[in-house]
């Protein structure tokens, strides 16, 4: 029997057990027609969920809900997990062969997948930002979900990559008054850089027209509340996993008529759904990243080897991490 070659194996990263990962060599399935030969150049670790699935944090009742695209194996684990690849097509139809281009793939050396399942970079946009691609297609969601008007006074609670995304967005429409508050005010740089302002002050009693929050912080929600003006929305763009999360909704909670939306990338909004395909939202996620701006929230960088250290690392990172780039050889 003929032993497997180098070209027909590929090296995946996997959570083995909650708090335990590994890189694994698996066989790679045979390129179909319509298939193409991705090699991988880089990859981003989405910390927030990531961190979630790394250790076990997804509660049973959403195990079908959080699966990620081509994701292999079970929470809590063994599973191949992860959205964010960015490589190069090396065997496909003529218009993608040689091309740079992203993929909602996990943390994987090479693979094969649907042409259909890969978005060519848009020019000018560097293969080493596009890791943020799906970081900036939630944030696409956010904004279409909290729908920010023309001189809103905008508070995003939680400077990490898909608050900072979301902010940098809503800082985009004429007028808007955005301020970005983290208590780590490492962030405040960051903010500089995507032209919103910073502040590390609980937001409290700010009468904001819009409040997104993203922190992550049970406890940062409730001041979210208390800074939202009569009739505002709070945006949440946190997944808090298996956490109960208290909020205060005594107070002035009715009595300024609030309301807590939530938002979640996997759909496309309803007013929007009947035009807009998941591939129109990433391509328009590719092309709002050729902002040079953005590389402000790319926080570091390992190679792939390392991967099974890194994660241990950046879950139990206490702050300044923000996307973290793995490099492949």
């Amino acid at each position: 029997m003929r032993e497997p070659s180098q070209r027909d194996t590929a090296r995946h990263f996997r959570v083995r057990a909650p708090g335990v990962g590994e890189i694994v060599t698996a066989p790679l399935p045979p390129r179909q027609e319509g298939d193409v030969l991705v090699r991988a150049r880089f990859s981003g670790v989405s910390r927030g969920t990531e961190s979630l699935v790394f250790r076990g944090g997804v509660p049973a009742s959403q195990y079908e809900a959080m699966r990620a695209p081509f994701q292999e194996g079970d929470f809590p684990g063994p599973v191949k997990y992860g959205y964010a690849s960015v490589g190069e097509v090396l065997e496909g139809p003529p218009d993608l062969a040689g091309r740079d281009v992203f993929c909602l793939y996990p943390h994987q050396d090479r693979y094969v997948v649907p042409a259909g399942a890969v978005t060519p970079l848009p020019p000018g946009l560097p293969p080493e930002r596009a890791v943020l691609a799906a970081n900036m297609e939630t944030a696409v969601n956010a904004v279409w979900d909290a729908a920010p008007g023309p001189g809103d006074r905008i508070l995003v609670v939680g400077a990490g990559v898909v608050g900072s995304l979301t902010a940098y967005l809503c800082g985009r429409v004429p007028g808007t008054d955005v301020t970005l508050v983290d208590v780590d005010a490492g962030r405040a740089p960051v903010a500089e850089r995507l032209g919103v302002g910073f502040s590390t002050e609980q937001p409290g009693g700010a009468e904001a027209d819009l409040v997104i929050h993203a922190s992550g912080s049970p406890e940062a929600l409730g001041a979210a509340l208390s800074a939202a003006g009569p009739e505002s929305t709070v945006l949440e763009l946190s997944w808090f996993g298996d956490r109960a999360v208290p909020l205060p909704l005594g107070e002035d909670f009715h009595a300024k008529r609030l309301t807590i939306r939530s938002s979640q990338v996997g759909r496309i909004p309803p007013g929007r759904a009947p035009r807009w395909t998941h591939a129109r939202r990433m391509m328009l996620a590719l092309d709002l990243l050729r902002d040079p701006a953005l590389d402000a929230l790319l926080s570091g960088e390992s190679d792939f080897d390392e991967l099974p250290e890194t994660m241990q690392r950046l879950v139990n990172a206490p702050a300044g991490v923000l996307c973290h780039r793995i490099r492949y050889a």
